[in-house]
């Protein structure tokens, strides 16, 4: 881990794979303490058909009231900011159909 000096003296230690940034975050003026870097990840994940339309009513609350969404999806937390592209996508082959529905947004530096 790397030490740090915070303002003041105190020293503070910074994990590997994290870096500093002082970005505020949109609740109460506090600062983001670390921002981690992501790896590149392609999940699927199978919901029961209740646990899918609780996450889809979350979304969709959010959505009409203009919020961000947060989800933990296999261990990571995912943030999708109210200004999200919002794609629905078919597929069809000889023996399937397939419906996504996509959330598409840039991240921050």
């Amino acid at each position: 881990m790397g030490e740090r000096r915070r303002r003041g003296g105190s020293k503070f230690l910074t994990p590997p794979g994290r870096v500093r940034s002082n970005l505020p975050l949109e609740s109460g003026g506090r600062t983001l303490a670390t921002r981690t870097k992501r790896k590149k990840r392609n999940i699927e994940k199978d919901d029961s058909p209740r646990q899918l339309v609780a996450k889809l009513r979350r979304l969709a609350d959010c959505i009409e009231q203009g919020q961000r969404f947060r989800i933990q999806i296999a261990g990571e937390r995912v943030s999708i900011p109210p200004d999200a592209t919002i794609h629905i996508e078919h597929e069809r082959s000889r023996d399937e159909e397939e419906i996504e529905f996509q959330l598409q947004w840039c991240l921050e530096d």
